[in-house]
């Protein structure tokens, strides 16, 4: 019986230190900065106030997160055309 406790405890404390892991990311993803609400708070756009009104703050911070992403770089022509 204690080898088995000795096998279960150990178990458990990882599976349960794993599931709050995962929560604890989707919280740190959750998380707004003042800056971010002052500036989406300033100079909104329109899609940004729609959302911020229907779907919550999440869903226009994360409107204003990709307008204010910078763009991704496109491969140079060169590179394309080796490969």
């Amino acid at each position: 019986m204690t080898a088995w406790l000795s096998v279960l405890v150990p178990l458990l404390v990882m599976f349960f230190a794993l599931g709050m892991e995962r929560v604890e990311s989707k919280m740190r993803e959750a998380t707004l900065r003042p800056e971010e609400l002052e500036e989406l708070l300033e100079r909104p756009r329109p899609d940004e106030i729609r959302a911020l009104f229907r779907q919550g703050t999440g869903r226009a911070l994360e409107l204003f997160r990709l307008r204010n992403r910078p763009p991704r770089g496109r491969r140079s022509a060169k590179r394309s055309k080796a490969a």
